[in-house]
């Protein structure tokens, strides 16, 4: 499997989505795609325009029949059947949100986000920005691959619901083209220096010193059910207070929760993980107080039913940054003349009802099928960070759970077969930290510019309004 290498982000630093489209190995701008999709029901960008972009609108050139132009900007029209097209897009994508505007104020923000994308067409014209079409094409084999159709099946079903290929293609070229020309004014003149990254640690820091006080407890808890008799609350008393006892005498505490705690995180040892004080309960929080770390307190006595604490840390100030990692494994295909990725799939589904029936392993079948260098570990991919993937692997990964193995999944490599296996906390180092720092003063920055850049393009722009 090879891995798509990025910038270390940490869970505190998500980017933003502004700046994350450049970033992609196939950078569409979603507004193409603003419906998720099924073959069933699909709705792709490139619904029949109802004028010429390109027709000059004091031409008197005729519009399709029953349209109008609502907008000239910079001498190229706007119709309204462009306008209603894509507010009908934008509105069935937000009644799944449950949040739909009034139509007429959605009318309005729509036809100005065409206006701005207009704009943002022309200047990239002047500038010669284009996407290659091998980019395009990319971009349409994503969209097939996302809506689980073969290019053909795509073009049929575009067919079925009255959509020209040529005009589908030549959105997704301005998608794309909207990308190339965000990257060149844009993205590439954002320049983080280490000075701004000390500054903003230096400013972190003092928020935290003056922030709230940070336990780091761990715990195991024997359960009272709220009908227990008198008895048997006294015999479970006495099952914390032999925990509390070995313990003491010198068993590793992690092991005595995973042997006796009823909590959640008795298989973690126990531990809650570094938590402002005030988000603690206040019976934990007393407890502690005098003590140094590792310290022990209990058995105390809540509604839950009996606390053995140990205290693993105290301190005032940030917890350390983290990211979650996950560790997976995989079968890769490779597609070719005599493997075409129908069959690939069903191969895959195969190996993955034979997985679920006890009749074969995961490690035996990569080592024996995989076309990748990690089958020699039997498709083991060691630990990755979040970025560390492509995109399409990456976001099917994180939707399985421990132990789970996924639908056969197409990606720019082949067709893969995926299995998580664990995952883990893990701390950034100083290095990963800076570098996550980076990224969030890029995002900030990014989007500020950006913000500002879409301004000056919309006010340089002559805009006409009409009807």
């Amino acid at each position: 499997m090879t891995k798509h290498f990025s910038p270390l982000v940490s869970a505190q630093f998500t980017s933003s989505g502004l700046t994350a489209l450049s970033r992609l190995v196939v950078p569409l701008t979603l507004a193409a795609l603003l419906l998720p999709v099924s073959a069933q029901n699909l709705r792709l960008p490139g619904a029949p325009r109802a004028a010429s972009l390109s027709m000059a609108a004091d031409t008197g050139a005729s519009t399709v029949p029953g349209d109008f132009i609502v907008a000239v900007v910079n001498s190229e029209p706007i119709t309204n059947n462009e306008v209603q097209s894509r507010l009908v897009r934008i509105e069935q994508q937000l009644s799944r949100q449950g949040a739909v505007p009034p139509r007429n104020q959605l009318a309005r923000e729509v036809l100005e986000r065409l206006i701005i994308e207009r704009a943002q067409l022309q200047l990239a014209r002047t500038l010669e920005v284009r996407p290659e079409e091998a980019a395009v094409d990319q971009a349409v084999a994503t969209v097939a691959r996302q809506n689980k159709l073969s290019l053909d099946e795509l073009k049929r079903q575009l067919v079925a619901d009255g959509m020209d290929y040529t005009r589908f293609r030549a959105d997704l070229r301005d998608e794309l083209t909207l990308v190339r020309l965000r990257e060149r004014e844009v993205d590439s003149r954002i320049k983080i220096s280490e000075q701004d990254i000390d500054q903003f640690l230096r400013e972190r820091d003092a928020q935290a010193q003056a922030g709230p006080e940070l336990l780091n407890i761990a715990q195991i808890l024997v359960e009272v059910p709220e009908t227990a008799s008198p008895e048997q609350v006294v015999v479970l008393q006495a099952k914390a207070e032999r925990a509390v006892r070995r313990i003491r005498a010198g068993e590793p505490f992690a092991s005595v929760a995973a042997e006796m705690s009823d909590s959640s995180e008795a298989a973690s040892g126990g531990e809650l993980g570094p938590r402002p004080a005030d988000r603690l309960p206040t019976l934990f929080v007393d407890a502690t107080r005098n003590l140094q770390a590792g310290g022990l307190a209990g058995p105390l006595r809540s509604g839950a039913g009996f606390h053995v604490i140990k205290l693993i840390e105290k301190k005032r100030g940030m917890t350390a940054l983290s990211v979650t990692q996950t560790r997976a494994r995989h079968i890769l295909l490779r597609l070719s003349p005599e493997l075409g990725e129908q069959a690939a799939k069903e191969m895959l589904a195969d190996f993955k009802r034979r997985i679920a029936a006890g009749q074969a392993d995961f490690a035996t079948l990569a080592r024996e099928n995989s076309q990748d260098g990690s089958a020699k570990q039997g498709g083991d991919l060691g630990w990755a960070s979040p970025g560390m993937f492509v995109p399409e692997f990456e976001q099917v990964m994180n939707q399985l759970a421990p132990g789970q193995v996924a639908d056969p999944l197409a990606s720019r490599f082949g067709v893969h077969l995926i299995e998580v296996l664990e995952r883990r906390e893990k701390a950034l180092t100083e290095r990963e930290e800076r570098e996550a720092v980076r990224n969030q003063l890029r995002e900030k920055k990014t989007d500020e510019a950006f913000n500002q850049w879409l301004q000056d393009v919309r006010g340089r722009a002559y805009v006409e309004f009409r009807n």
